[in-house]
């Protein structure tokens, strides 16, 4: 584990190469899975807040999703999550575009229509959080449905932590990212 101001780092994070590759994955982790994204305590009220906004970019079984169990729901863990279609399936806010699955909340961050990109555990993923009440833990979340990234990471030589630079800083702050950086290049 590398520290990085309050976090620690796991060397997958700095290690294993990833880049995204939709068009082989499809976007399956908005569909796959046994929960919705996590979601942090204060993005509760975001979602309920830019819910109407978000709304016309949502397909119909989305929208009666969230319009019966609301923005968010609490997963079997106790934790915060989007809520899912169908128990399980996809995330209530995904929507398809070309069978490629897309996030309504993002299509309508684009559209300027909301100020806020999506849960931040979307944005980062495959690092997923565990948080302390005085540090973050941040890991590699190795999925199977995700090793077309890993190999697209190892044609082009990208790093997870490189991959995912800007929702780290959107997350932690530029000074972080460039501390992470010098560590990282200082091992």
């Amino acid at each position: 584990m590398l520290e990085v101001q309050n976090t620690l780092v796991h060397e997958d994070v700095l290690k294993q190469n990833f880049v995204c590759h939709l068009d082989k994955c499809k976007g399956a982790c908005c569909i796959e899975g046994d929960a919705g994204a996590p979601l942090e305590e204060h993005e509760l009220a975001i979602l309920e807040e830019i819910y109407p906004q978000v709304k016309p970019y949502m397909t119909a079984k989305g929208i009666e999703t969230v319009e019966q169990v609301g923005t968010s729901v609490k997963d079997f863990e106790g934790d915060y999550t989007t809520p899912c279609v169908d128990t399980n399936k996809e995330c209530a806010y995904v929507i398809w575009e070309n069978g490629i699955t897309k996030c309504a909340i993002e299509k309508a961050y684009e559209d300027g229509k909301v100020n806020w990109k999506k849960p931040i555990s979307c944005h980062l993923y495959p690092i997923r959080i565990t948080a302390y009440p005085d540090f973050d833990v941040l890991h590699y979340d190795k999925w199977s449905i995700c090793a077309d990234a890993c190999n697209f990471g190892d044609a082009l030589n990208v790093k997870v932590y490189e991959f995912l630079k800007e929702p780290l800083i959107r997350k932690y702050g530029e000074a972080w990212y460039l501390d992470l950086k010098e560590k990282v290049e200082g091992m």
